[in-house]
C-alpha cells in the first residue's frame, strides 16, 4: 500500500462531488466500519419487528394462528420484493448512496410511526375480557399494515445496494484491496448476524415483559442511529456513477433477436457484433464469451446487410453485442437454480412463523423468567457463529483434499448440502411436535392441566439445523448470484436472489392456505387450529420435509446441466 499511498483508485470510483478520488483518504476499511455499523443498527430495526410479529398480531390485534403467520409470511415476502425497486434506482439514476440515504428516511418514518400506533390505545383492540378478544377495527389494520409495509419499502431501498456499496469502497485494481473486499463481506455477514442476535434476545424479551412500543421504539432508534452512521462520514466513501439499466439491455437483446427473425445465425461465431475494444460496450463490464446455447438470442447479434454496408452499428435495439446477449443467457441458465431456492426460503420462514406458534405452546419457563417463543431464533444465530469458523477452518480444507476446489465445495454444492440440512430440520421439527402431542395426551388423561409441559429447548435442534442450512445455502447462493452474474448486472442479480426470499414466503403463505382450507373441511379443527393442542401441527412439517426433498432432487438435476460463464 505505501508504493499506492498517494494514487487514485483505478475503477473510475469519484468521490461525493464527482471528482477523482486518493487510495489514501478514502474507502477501504476506514469507510467500510461505518456502513457495518450501519448494518448492525439497520438489521437491528428490522428483525426486533419481524422476529416477533406473530406475537404481537396474536396477542395485542387478537389474530389467529393461521390468520397471523400468513400477514408474517405475505409482510415478509414483500419485504424481498420492494428490493427490486432499489436495485432499479440505484442503477439508473440515484446510485447506492442516495438510495440507501432516501430509503432509510422511508424506513425509519415506518419504524417510528410504528412505534407511536402502538402506544396510543385508540390504535388497538381493547383488551380480551376472559375468552372474549374483541377483534381490531379496519381502520387499525389499516394503520399498522400502511407502516409495517412503510418498513418493508425502506429495506427495499437497503437491501440490494448496502454490501455492494461497501465493496465499492475496495478498488479491484490493487491486489491488497481486492484481498480486503472478501473479508469485508465476511464481517458483513457478521453484522446481520449481530444485528439479529440483539433483536431476537433483548429486543424480544422487552416486547413480551416491558411492551410492545417500548419493543418497537428501541428498533426505531437504532434505525436512526444506522442514519448517522451512514451520513457522518461521507467525505470518507468511493462513490460509483450509475451505468444504466440492466432491464434496458435484456429488453433491447429481445426486441433485436424478435426484429430479426428471418435471419440466420453464422456457424463462426467470430461474425456475430462484438466491439474491438479490450473491455466491453458495456461500462464496467468484462466481454463475455460466446455460448452455443439458445442461439434464438444470437439474432440480436447478427449483422444485417444494411448495418455492414452503412457501418453505423449505434442502434443498441437492432444490434446487440455478444456479450450483451451472453448478458441475457447467463440469466436463463440461473433461472433454475433460482426457482429452486424458492422452497428453501419457504421452508426457512417457518421460523418466523409455525416455529414460534410452536413454541408458544410450550413450557416457557425458566426459573422466575418467561422465555419468548421467538427468541428461540438465537440458536439459530448461534449455530451460524459456530459454523462459520468449522466451516471455514476444517471443513473446508478436508473438502479440498477430496474436491480438489479452492473453495472445498463449489457454490452449487454447498447450496445442496444446505438443502440436505433444512430437509432434517423440518423433520426435527415434525418429531418434537408430536412428542408435546403425547404430553399433552398424557396430561389430559390424568387431568393435571390443559396445555403442554414439554420444554422449549426441545425447539434448540430445529432451530440449529436451520442455522446449519442457512450458512451453507445463503452464503453459497450469495457467492453464486455474485460470481455467475454479469459484471454490470450485479445489482440486479441481488435483489434477483433476494426474490427467492419474498416468493418463498408468499410459498409459505399459500400453502398454509391450501392446508386450512381442505383440513378445516366438514367442520374439523384442521391441522394448525388456534388451539394447537387439538391440532396436528407435525403433518405440516412433514409436508415441508417432503417438498424439500422433491425440490432437492429436482435442484441436483437442474445443478448438473448448469454451465459456468465464462469471460474472455
Amino acid at each position: 500500500m505505501e508504493n499506492n499511498i498517494d494514487q487514485t483508485t483505478g475503477d473510475g470510483s469519484v468521490d461525493f462531488y464527482g471528482q477523482p478520488v486518493l487510495k489514501s483518504k478514502t474507502g477501504n476499511w476506514r469507510a467500510c466500519y461505518l456502513i457495518l455499523g450501519n448494518e448492525i443498527c439497520e438489521r437491528l430495526a428490522f428483525y426486533g419487528v419481524n422476529t416477533n410479529l406473530v406475537s404481537y398480531l396474536t396477542q395485542k390485534l387478537h389474530e389467529g394462528n393461521v390468520s397471523a403467520a400468513r400477514i408474517v409470511s405475505t409482510w415478509s415476502g414483500t419485504c424481498y420484493i420492494t428490493p427490486l425497486i432499489g436495485a432499479f434506482l440505484a442503477d439508473v439514476y440515484w446510485g447506492k448512496y442516495w438510495t440507501i440515504a432516501v430509503f432509510s428516511v422511508i424506513h425509519f418514518k415506518g419504524m417510528s410511526t410504528l412505534t407511536l400506533f402502538a402506544k396510543i390505545t385508540m390504535f388497538k383492540p381493547a383488551d380480551c375480557e376472559g375468552l372474549i378478544c374483541p377483534s381490531a377495527t379496519p381502520s387499525q389494520y389499516a394503520i399498522v399494515f400502511v407502516e409495517l409495509y412503510l418498513v418493508s419499502l425502506g429495506m427495499g431501498g437497503i437491501k440490494p445496494c448496502i454490501s455492494s456499496f461497501g465493496a465499492d469502497q475496495f478498488d479491484d485494481n490493487d491486489s491488497y484491496e481486492q484481498k480486503e473486499k472478501a473479508s469485508f463481506f465476511n464481517w458483513f455477514y457478521f453484522s446481520i448476524s449481530i444485528g439479529c442476535l440483539i433483536a431476537s434476545t433483548l429486543i424480544v424479551w422487552i416486547q413480551e415483559n416491558v411492551g410492545c412500543d417500548i419493543g418497537f421504539g428501541i428498533p426505531a432508534l437504532f434505525m436512526a442511529i444506522s442514519i448517522m452512521f451512514f451520513f457522518c462520514e461521507t467525505r470518507l466513501y468511493r462513490f460509483q456513477k450509475p451505468g444504466g439499466s440492466p432491464l434496458t439491455r435484456i429488453c433491447q437483446v429481445v426486441v433485436a433477436s424478435f426484429s430479426k427473425l428471418e435471419m440466420k445465425v453464422p456457424e463462426d461465431s467470430r461474425l456475430l457484433y462484438e466491439t474491438s475494444e479490450v473491455n466491453s460496450a458495456i461500462e464496467g463490464s468484462r466481454k463475455l464469451k460466446h455460448t452455443e446455447e439458445m442461439k434464438f438470442l444470437d439474432k440480436a447479434a447478427v449483422l444485417s446487410a444494411t448495418e455492414l454496408q452503412t457501418g453505423d452499428f449505434s442502434n443498441s435495439w437492432r444490434l446487440c453485442t455478444v456479450t450483451q446477449v451472453e448478458e441475457l443467457k447467463v440469466l436463463i441458465r440461473m433461472a433454475p437454480i433460482w426457482a429452486t431456492s424458492i422452497v428453501f426460503s419457504a421452508v426457512y420462514d417457518q421460523m418466523s412463523t409455525t416455529f414460534i406458534e410452536q413454541g408458544m405452546v410450550m413450557n416457557r419457563t425458566v426459573g422466575p423468567l418467561l422465555i419468548p417463543a421467538a427468541s428461540l431464533s438465537t440458536f439459530s444465530i448461534c449455530s451460524i457463529l459456530l459454523w462459520v469458523p468449522f466451516y471455514d477452518k476444517i471443513l473446508v480444507p478436508l473438502a479440498r483434499k477430496f474436491t480438489g476446489n479452492p473453495k472445498g465445495f463449489s457454490e452449487l454444492q454447498r447450496m445442496g448440502i444446505g438443502q440436505v440440512i433444512s430437509v432434517l430440520c423440518m423433520l426435527a421439527a415434525g418429531l418434537v411436535e408430536l412428542r408435546r402431542l403425547n404430553f399433552v395426551a398424557k396430561l389430559s388423561v390424568s387431568n393435571e392441566r390443559t396445555t403442554s409441559s414439554l420444554n422449549i429447548f426441545w425447539q434448540i435442534p430445529q432451530y440449529f439445523l436451520m442455522g446449519a442450512s442457512e450458512i451453507f445455502f445463503y452464503i453459497g447462493k450469495m457467492e453464486f448470484f455474485y460470481d455467475q452474474s454479469p459484471d454490470a448486472m450485479r445489482s440486479l442479480c441481488t435483489a434477483f436472489s433476494l426474490l427467492t426470499s419474498s416468493l418463498g414466503s408468499y410459498l409459505n403463505s399459500l400453502i398454509l392456505t391450501i392446508v386450512t382450507v381442505i383440513t378445516t373441511a366438514g367442520g374439523k379443527s384442521g391441522w394448525i387450529p388456534d388451539n394447537l393442542d387439538n391440532g396436528h401441527l407435525y403433518k405440516y412439517f412433514f409436508l415441508w420435509a417432503g417438498l424439500s426433498l422433491a425440490n432437492l432432487i429436482v435442484y441436483i438435476l437442474c445443478a448438473m446441466k448448469y454451465k459456468q460463464k465464462k469471460t474472455s
